[in-house]
């Protein structure tokens, strides 16, 4: 992960008593010469360029110029194909250069230097290109919205060399006008800001100042006036690529090792000078990380990260309104479940794939001159078929998921402050008589002029034909409303949220539950002057009181307090707590219409991290809950240790170890419906190792292992009354003890053969032990899942990048 939001929007920097700088503007130069990319700034046409020079400090105090010793003498050039970017950094000493062979989109711990351009200067909008000292490039597309508005998954083809020395460091950067959307105008001023990072100092500083107390990041870029006749390319790119897989699932009757070959391509087309087609035919996601699988005891379903790239990257627009989860597109068929209800005597299921095959998916996003920005998603998943054989090994195969087209259109105008309204439409269309699923939402984002206050929400309005009976439709309704201060010191906020029973997003996007009225706050202060000991705090408090919206009951309140601080090392350190007075939980009993009390608790931690710049880093978090009730008592532990050996080497061992006593929860469905609850003893023990070396700045190799135990015990169990109170009822019927194991390995080799292109070598193995029998030792736990059937996958992935107009001028 790049984690740039982390170096750029979190704020260690003194702002409340600045006033906003004037923005920096710069004349763009055109050259004629050429440019060779090598990292050493020797030819003549950068003696003409753009000067870049007095960068202004970000963090840890805002305002400060930095000093000559370790000041920046960048310089800009353009011409009919491409920007190029270059300059030096000077370092008092060479040991103050911070670096790591992270690989591509990796920051790890180096010093870097970047980029921003917003090209229709409509200062929301930017595309960010990054180089490190050690010549790994990292881009990112900056926006409104989460994670700081940085989307760090977004991906360019541009070319970067760069050289330590004596003075410091020195980078090249040639940027083609492929990888960026601009306008047809003669003349063109775009929005210009230069980032640089100095790690081992904590320093980050920006050309045209950046003050972290002001909203927003691209409204405070300077100008890069006076661009001149250029002229937007055909933007047209094929990634073809062809995989070949042994894999062995030993949980198949033939227990055999089977071979396929894949082959697919993903398209990037310009449609204009403003929109950009992305399609992807045919994908093989088979090399993305594994999930981080975990036994769920709540009521609702785990939500997973997104690991394959076509829907992670450039998807800023679709998110808006959290109704697009790209997990449900490939997820499990529709009736999985169901085909075990309808196995005759006799049967057995031999196949029922737990995924559906994606044939195709499209995006095309862009942004008009008047900031309209237009997005539509398309994919298509084929039909997916169970096998069922009887006593005389006749099959048959009975449909689990139909044929699914999955849509979302977006529309979003950009206004001025920052402020934008946004429409979303989401629609699932399945073939056959299965049903269909619309979802709709109005979306405001609303700043005054000095955008010091903010009103923000969603009306969302659900339609589902067909689910409950043919041609029938439900229809439900959610909103969320927000007023706060966003600027300055002291930042709060009021907000309501609401849905009533009928509402569900659940075909594309998250959703654990509707029917719910909640009220709730956040307050926080924040000193961001270093002083002598910190170079900034935090303090936070918020809250949220929620009733079922139908009939109208109390559900809970939640009250929750922190306060964390970057000490003048680089440490970070914080604490928190946290109070939950008895809550009425309607979904925890797993029957409809069925309610429990659950015991009022309170939670105190702390965390701390060490500087990420030095060798070894380390972190460590402990959080503790207690309940009065039952004598409740549960503790987690995170420990977190990476070890860089060199430039090429790094390790990290991470552990979560969780300890809960007498835990009070749902434990089985008894008969008549009733609910029976318990309390537990649990034990949870993660370790994930991770080991990354690389040979040079375009190949490498990532090994990951993880291992996760949890186990439950159940020692007292209750029968749930009407009125939400348990009473004893000695021994259960049913043992509901769970003892789980799951063990993966990811290793992949990546050589980065050519711009864009990819040789990857991965190897994948699955372990899985789930049983009833408690197995307290955890090491004989590893022992016995090592022991059991192991899924295994070895794969050769090329993919080649292909630019039409390079091969257009190859062919003439």
């Amino acid at each position: 992960m790049k984690q740039l939001a982390l170096f750029i929007f979190t704020g260690c920097s003194f702002c409340g008593l600045h006033a906003q700088a004037p923005a920096r503007q710069v004349n763009a130069v055109r050259t004629t010469e050429h440019i060779k990319i090598d990292g050493v700034i020797d030819e003549e046409a950068w003696k003409t360029a753009s000067v870049i020079t007095d960068l202004v400090e970000m963090r840890p105090t805002f305002g400060q110029v930095e000093d000559k010793r370790n000041r920046s003498e960048l310089f800009l050039l353009y011409d009919d194909k491409a920007i190029y970017f270059g300059g030096t950094l000077y370092e008092s000493s060479v040991d103050s250069i911070s670096t790591e062979l992270a690989g591509r989109d990796a920051v790890g711990i180096n010093d870097f230097v970047g980029i921003i351009f917003d090209t229709y200067q409509d200062k929301i909008n930017g595309l960010g290109f990054f180089v490190t000292p050690l010549g790994e490039q990292f881009d990112a597309k900056y926006s409104i919205g989460g994670n700081g508005g940085e989307d760090e998954t977004w991906n360019a083809v541009y070319h970067t060399a760069a050289r330590i020395n004596s003075k410091g460091w020195s980078f090249e950067m040639e940027i083609p006008y492929s990888a960026i959307r601009f306008s047809k105008n003669k003349v063109q001023n775009w929005g210009l800001n230069v980032i640089r990072r100095r790690t081992k100092s904590g320093r980050q500083f920006s050309w045209s100042p950046v003050n972290p107390a002001n909203f927003g990041f691209m409204n405070q870029a300077g100008t890069l006036a006076n661009i001149t006749d250029i002229k937007p390319p055909l933007r047209l790119s094929f990634s073809p690529y062809l995989s070949t897989y042994l894999t062995n699932n030993p949980l198949t009757p033939e227990n055999k090792w089977d071979a396929s070959i894949n082959g697919g391509m993903d398209l990037k087309y310009g449609i204009s000078d403003a929109f950009t087609m992305d399609m992807t035919l045919i994908p093989d996601f088979g090399q993305v990380q594994s999930d981080n699988q975990v036994l769920n005891l709540t009521p609702f379903e785990v939500r997973y990260d997104e690991y394959r790239p076509f829907f992670n990257e450039g998807t800023e627009l679709f998110n808006k309104g959290n109704l697009f989860y790209s997990r449900r597109i490939g997820g499990q068929p529709l009736h999985y479940g169901d085909v075990y209800s309808q196995l005759a005597p006799g049967e057995t299921l031999v196949r029922n794939p737990t995924e559906t095959k994606l044939l195709n998916a499209t995006k095309i996003s862009g942004r008009t001159p008047k900031k309209l920005g237009i997005g539509f998603f398309n994919a298509i998943t084929r039909p997916e078929y169970a096998t069922i054989q009887d006593l005389d090994k006749n099959s048959h195969k009975v449909q689990t998921a139909p044929l699914t087209n999955y849509n979302e259109i977006v529309f979003d105008q950009a206004m001025k402050h920052n402020s934008s309204i946004t429409l979303v439409n989401t629609n699932v269309w399945r073939s056959g008589t299965d049903y269909d699923a619309n979802v709709t939402a109005f979306l405001w984002d609303i700043y005054d002029k000095k955008v010091d206050w903010n009103v923000w929400g969603q009306l969302t309005h659900s339609w589902i034909v067909g689910r409950e009976a043919t041609g029938k439709i439900t229809s439900g309704y959610q909103y969320n409303f927000f007023l706060g201060k966003i600027k300055g010191r002291f930042n709060f906020d009021i907000h309501r949220l609401y849905a009533d029973d009928q509402y569900d997003q659940r075909d594309m996007g998250y959703f654990t539950n509707n029917n719910f009225l909640t009220h709730g706050f956040y307050a926080g202060y924040k000193w961001l002057k270093p002083k002598s000991f910190y170079n900034n705090i935090y303090l936070n408090l918020n809250g949220n009181y929620s009733e079922m919206l139908i009939p109208r009951k109390y559900q809970y309140l939640r009250l929750n307090a922190n306060a964390n601080s970057q000490l003048k090392n680089l440490w970070v350190m914080g604490i928190n707590a946290d109070l939950r007075p008895e809550a009425h939980d309607f979904y925890e009993p797993r029957v409809e219409g069925k309610m429990v009390k659950l015991p009022g608790s309170w939670m105190t931690g702390f965390f701390i991290y060490s500087n990420r710049a030095k060798k070894y880093s380390a972190n460590l978090q402990i959080f503790q809950r207690r309940s009065s009730k039952y004598d409740m008592l549960s503790t987690d532990f995170n420990i977190g240790n990476s070890y860089r050996f060199n430039n090429k080497l790094t390790v990290g061992l991470s552990a979560s170890i969780g300890f809960a006593d007498r835990d009070f929860g749902y434990a089985y469905t008894g008969d008549a419906d009733s609910s029976i609850f318990g309390l537990r003893d649990r034990r949870t023990v993660e370790n994930v190792l991770e080991t990354r070396y690389n040979f040079n700045n375009k190949m490498g190799i990532t090994f990951r292992l993880r291992h996760y135990w949890s186990q439950v015990h159940y020692t007292q169990f209750f029968n749930l009354k009407d009125d939400g109170e348990v009473e004893d009822i000695g021994r259960a019927s049913q043992n509901p003890d769970d003892n789980v194991n799951f063990f993966n390995i990811d290793m992949v080799y990546t050589w980065q053969f050519a711009p864009g292109s990819f040789l990857t070598v991965a190897w994948k193995n699955a372990g899985v032990l789930f049983n009833q029998e408690v197995q307290d030792k955890y090491f004989e736990n590893i022992s016995n899942t090592l022991r059991e059937p192991q899924q295994n996958s070895l794969s050769l992935k090329v993919i080649y990048y292909l630019d039409y107009l390079k091969l257009k001028k190859v062919k003439r």
